[in-house]
């Protein structure tokens, strides 16, 4: 290990427990919502509209 990765994981060790605030719960499941719609429209798209393309 390098002196750097040491000195990160020892401050990763001193660092507090910070629970997310709500806005940051709300954002992530935002996030995930609309990442895992965007994925199912996209392989519906690719899968019954260009059925030519697999």
């Amino acid at each position: 290990m390098g002196e750097n990765e040491v000195k990160f994981h020892e401050e990763i060790q001193k660092m507090e427990y910070e629970p997310l605030e709500p806005a940051e719960i709300s954002l992530v499941k935002w996030s995930l919502g609309l990442g895992v719609t965007l994925l199912v429209l996209l392989f519906v798209v690719s899968k019954f509209l260009l059925p030519g393309v697999h």
